[in-house]
């Protein structure tokens, strides 16, 4: 695979098999944002943060919790990014329904990353405990939902940046690296 950094720590792939950089959508699930309430202050940081890991960045598209959210995360995976990362709508609120938007489309689930990332938040604020978030993957694209808050946005591109190169590597039928030979 051209362009792979195959290292943790920011390294991520860059583009793709033809040398086109990789594609990334950002959702925002937020029906205040969406009517002008108040501006969305995560969606912009997921961006740049992807954008500094040279991908191409499509959004970040803000729109109303529920139905609203469901169609749009239904057109970001038509397109086909290499990676979805959504914000807002895991809570508990009776319009927070983006898991259940996102589990719609998942065709496997990897709830390793979300009981880490509840994990690692709930060590500074135990209502991370509650984000009912999930991650996984939709064909050949990994899909993950962050928490609508900032702290839950630095925690979950933290994580992020620890395993998305392994993540995007797997997909495109990358192999294990070797362990280490112990002599």
């Amino acid at each position: 695979m051209t362009g792979h950094g195959g290292a943790a720590g920011g390294m991520a792939a860059t583009a793709d098999d033809e040398g086109m950089p990789r594609a990334a959508t950002v959702l925002v699930a937020s029906t205040r944002a969406a009517a002008g309430v108040y501006e969305d202050a995560t969606g912009p940081v997921i961006a740049a943060w992807l954008a500094e890991r040279g991908f191409e960045v499509r959004g970040p598209v803000v729109v109303a919790d529920g139905a609203e959210f469901a169609v749009a995360l239904g057109r970001a995976i038509d397109a086909a990014p290499a990676v979805v990362v959504t914000t807002g709508g895991t809570g508990l609120a009776p319009s927070d329904l983006t898991p259940e938007a996102t589990a719609a489309v998942l065709d496997r689930e990897l709830p390793g990353f979300m009981e880490e990332l509840r994990r690692r938040g709930s060590a500074t604020t135990p209502t991370a405990l509650l984000t009912r978030g999930v991650a996984g993957v939709a064909g050949s694209i990994f899909v993950v939902n962050l928490p609508g808050s900032r702290g839950g946005v630095r925690d979950g591109l933290a994580l992020l940046d620890e395993v998305l190169d392994h993540v995007l590597d797997q997909l495109a039928g990358g192999d294990h690296a070797s362990p280490p030979v112990v002599e």
